[in-house]
């Protein structure tokens, strides 16, 4: 997989092209110059999303209506495509080679993983973000499991709406009972399949875990369902339309859905220990970076091509020795992008890497 050019209009303060490189590209600029924003321009053609908000309509340039991003993909079948975003207000129009496409389609365009600072809430945050970890990587080689995912969010919010509204109108557990039931049939549907494709990914990031990457400590990570404990997971469908019934009254006195997979999480381990409440900073990094390689690698698995690999800031989050190793690791498999500041970085690193600089949103080559 190769991005072999990106342009951008309008988004944030971007505008112009980028001839991408084949294997590492370094994107050098002082902070506010736009070096991030190619980044995310990168980001947005691979998963329609942006890893800065969650308001595209945010990353349009202020003044303007349209923002454009662009890219012309070379798979390993050598067929190159152009794909684009574009966005206008609250709308996201995704085309390829200029024809309208759905996001179940367009999302096996183009795959990139990235590295940054607010990805660290995986390893160090809420079980929310390790969901959204697994679920990408899951879309990622399965794109219409976002149709899943979509179709379980509307079940809960619809779910948790007649909650409050038997709440407000003083129900009865039986009434509330009966006007769930549909909901809950549905939320089994779905949940039992985000169940098993979450326990699948899990088992093949295990299968390719690089353990011990940097340092002497061992990764390990494990599926939690929040029903552990509460019967046979392995007859999840049964176990949860238990659970379920037995639950109806706390669930009415919540006030919103207590029962199914939005409540699940993803262990991760260093040598047995809880990496978020003991893990130190560098190990915290550590540990993402050898999941965001083992996803990777799934990916590789799947297609046997690899993703695009997205580092911001990486001179800020790892120290040079270990960008060293990362980037031994990566060479011959991954095109690579990532950001500095530093000039020491360039001088250390620019050996066979193409190299940009960016100021004012427009980027040059070195």
């Amino acid at each position: 997989m190769l991005l072999e050019s990106l342009s951008a209009q309008n988004f944030r303060n971007l505008n112009g092209e980028m001839l991408c490189g084949k294997g590492l590209n370094i994107i050098f600029g002082e902070n506010g110059q736009g070096k991030t924003n190619w980044l995310e321009a990168i980001y947005l053609l691979a998963t329609t999303k942006s890893f800065k908000t969650a308001r595209l309509q945010e990353a349009i340039k202020f003044n303007e209506e349209l923002a454009i991003v662009r890219g012309s993909v070379e798979r390993s079948v050598e067929i190159s495509r152009t794909i684009q975003v574009a966005l206008q207000g609250n709308t996201k129009v995704l085309t390829v080679n200029g024809k309208n496409e759905p996001v179940t389609r367009f999302l096996g365009q183009l795959h990139a993983v990235i590295f940054n600072s607010d990805e660290l809430e995986i390893v160090r945050g809420t079980p929310e973000a390790r969901r959204k970890f697994l679920d990408g990587g899951i879309v990622s080689i399965y794109p219409p499991f976002v149709q899943t995912l979509a179709d379980y969010n509307r079940v809960i919010r619809q779910k948790n709406s007649l909650l409050q509204s038997s709440q407000e109108n003083k129900f009865s557990i039986e009434k509330t009972a009966e006007l769930l039931e549909p909901w809950n049939e549905q939320l089994i549907l779905h949940a039992t399949r985000i169940h098993k494709a979450r326990l699948r990914f899990v088992e093949r990031l295990n299968e390719v875990l690089e353990k011990r990457l940097f340092d002497r400590e061992e990764v390990s990570i494990r599926y939690v369902s929040s029903l552990e404990g509460k019967g046979d997971l392995s007859d999840y469908a049964a176990l949860l339309a238990e659970r379920l019934n037995l639950r109806v009254q706390a669930e009415l006195v919540a006030g919103y859905a207590l029962i199914g997979t939005h409540r699940d999480d993803l262990d991760i381990l260093f040598d047995g220990h809880d990496l978020r409440k003991f893990g130190s900073s560098g190990q915290q990094r550590s540990a993402l970076l050898i999941l965001q390689l083992a996803n990777l690698q799934v990916y590789y698995s799947q297609n046997q091509e690899y993703p695009l690999f997205l580092l911001d800031d990486i001179d800020a989050e790892l120290d040079y020795k270990r960008i060293g190793q990362l980037l031994e690791f990566l060479q011959d498999k991954t095109q690579t992008f990532v950001t500095t500041s530093k000039e020491s970085f360039i001088g250390k690193f620019n050996q066979n890497a193409d190299v940009f600089t960016v100021e004012n949103g427009v980027a040059k080559t070195l």
